[in-house]
C-alpha cells in the first residue's frame, strides 16, 4: 500500500461513474468497455451508435493523459513477454464473450442497476481474482 494513490483512484472512479451515468441516462446504453470496443472496431453491429462507441474508446486514453498531466504519471507494470500479453488479451476477450460483458460493464454498470447477472458475475470474478492472488503468493510469485 506504500504506492497507493487514493486521490487519483477516487477521481478516476468519479470519472468512470460519471461517464457510465451519462451513457445510461443520456443514451439508454450500458458503458461496458468490451461492447463499446467491439462496436467501435466493427466486430459488433449491436449497441451504441458507432460514433458514440468510437468516441468513448478514444476518450479512455485521453482521460488517462489528462489525469497524468495533472497528477503526474501513473506507474504501470506489464509482463515483458509479448506472448504472455497476447495470451492474456485473448483470454480476457474470450471471458468477456463468455460472461456476456466485461468487468466494467458488470462491476460498474450492472451492479449499480442491481442486475442479477452482474451481481453473480462480479462475485465470480472477484472470488477468482482473490483466489489467483492467494495462489500466486503461496507459490512465491507475489511481490
Amino acid at each position: 500500500m506504500a504506492n497507493a494513490m487514493p486521490i487519483q483512484g477516487l477521481l478516476g472512479g468519479l470519472m468512470i461513474g460519471t461517464a457510465a451515468a451519462i451513457m445510461l441516462l443520456g443514451l439508454g446504453r450500458i458503458a461496458g468497455i468490451s461492447g463499446l470496443a467491439a462496436r467501435a472496431a466493427g466486430i459488433s453491429l449491436n449497441g451504441a451508435p458507432w460514433s458514440i462507441a468510437a468516441a468513448f474508446v478514444v476518450g479512455l486514453p485521453l482521460g488517462t493523459l489528462l489525469v497524468a498531466s495533472v497528477f503526474g504519471p501513473v506507474e504501470a507494470r506489464f509482463p515483458t513477454s509479448l506472448g504472455t500479453i497476447v495470451l492474456g488479451g485473448l483470454l480476457v476477450g474470450f471471458g468477456t464473450r463468455l460472461g456476456s460483458g466485461c468487468t466494467s460493464g458488470h462491476g460498474v454498470c450492472g451492479m449499480s442497476r442491481f442486475s442479477p447477472r452482474s451481481l453473480i458475475a462480479t462475485a465470480s470474478f472477484m472470488t477468482a481474482g482473490v483466489a489467483t492472488v492467494a495462489a500466486m503468493n503461496a507459490l512465491g510469485f507475489g511481490q
